[in-house]
């Protein structure tokens, strides 16, 4: 599904050329959950900006069902960004005024489903995440833990082919992160999405099926689980 080959991307500094990402090779599969682990400062979110193309690399090559993200025209990157992927952010980017619901589905209004076939689909997925009672509450009365799922609703509500998580349980408390986590994992099992988890939580990295560590850039450590995505989901199935 994803593919990142030997991708870099480097900013200018004081005097020196920092390498936020220096030479990263990893993919992700259909239905499969990878977390992305690393200090402040690692590349974390740098990458996961360049694999949602809101970035471009100097080098390498982002491919997600074979079309190479580096080739992407402005247009095409921002209806990728729209169709295919669902995007977690560590700001939640509510508006304040706006119900629950309403923010939920934003962004499948602005893709064209209808306004009412939009909040029922987000009402679905805010009811998943624990908020069936904060439907019609404003962004401005919900607490930041309850922002930051309707944010993760917003983006599950579309149904994406790829969904990237910045820090998704940097506002909850360890049993909501827990679930949120194990949510993520259910819905990449559900709908053959792939799943790419930045955190620096290390219990909810343990639910992913693989982890990846970063340092100044570099891919310096890979973890996978004995039994693998597929067995699991045999497991469960």
């Amino acid at each position: 599904m994803l593919a990142v080959e030997e991708v870099v991307k480097h900013y200018a500094g004081a005097g020196e050329e920092v390498r936020a990402v220096d030479g990263v090779t990893f993919s992700v599969e259909r239905g499969e959950m990878l977390a992305l682990l690393g200090p402040s400062g690692s590349g974390k979110t740098t990458l996961l900006l360049l694999v949602a193309a809101l970035l471009k690399p100097e080098a390498g090559t982002i491919r997600v069902d074979g079309r190479d993200l580096t080739l992407f025209s402005e247009n095409e990157a921002s209806d990728y960004l729209m169709r295919d992927v669902g995007f977690v952010f560590q700001r939640f980017h509510l508006m304040k005024r706006s119900t629950a619901v309403e923010n939920a589905a934003r962004k499948l209004v602005v893709s064209g489903v209808g306004l009412r076939d939009a909040k029922r689909q987000a009402a679905t997925w805010l009811e998943r995440v624990g908020l069936s009672d904060r439907l019609e509450h404003t962004a401005g009365q919900l607490s930041g833990g309850e922002r930051q799922r309707v944010a993760l609703a917003r983006a599950l509500a579309c149904e994406p082919r790829l969904i990237l998580a910045d820090e998704p349980t940097g506002s909850l408390d360890s049993a909501r992160s827990q679930e949120v986590v194990a949510l993520l994992k259910s819905v990449a099992r559900e709908t053959d999405a792939a799943v790419l988890l930045v955190t620096h939580d290390q219990d909810a990295a343990l639910l992913a099926d693989r982890r990846l560590s970063l340092r100044d850039g570099k891919l310096i450590d890979v973890e996978q689980d004995a039994a693998g995505p597929l067995a699991a989901g045999q497991a469960s199935g």
